[in-house]
């Protein structure tokens, strides 16, 4: 078992901790998917330095990839059938 120090266990705590709010307090959509993925690879380098690779290497999948693409695939759909100006509709 290989022995991580404290403090790089405590400046990936505090990083995730900076990374989530900046998720929460993003206000533009396609940026806020874009820090929530910075999120999810931090995320992943803290269970890497918590040893549990496992759980990181699925947060990989999940976090960079998965979720992005559903959300994104989500504001494509809503946004097809919207005309592009509200004037058009008169």
């Amino acid at each position: 078992m290989v022995h991580v120090p404290a403090a790089l266990q405590a400046v990936v705590l505090v990083l995730s901790a900076l990374l989530a709010t900046a998720v929460v307090l993003t206000r533009n959509t396609l940026r806020q998917i874009v820090v929530n993925g910075v999120y999810g690879l931090m995320l992943v380098i803290l269970f890497v330095v918590l040893q549990a690779p496992d759980v990181g290497l699925s947060m990989l999948v999940v976090s960079t990839i998965a979720y992005p693409l559903i959300v994104l695939s989500a504001i494509a759909r809503t946004r097809r059938g919207r005309p592009a100006d509200e004037s058009e509709q008169e």
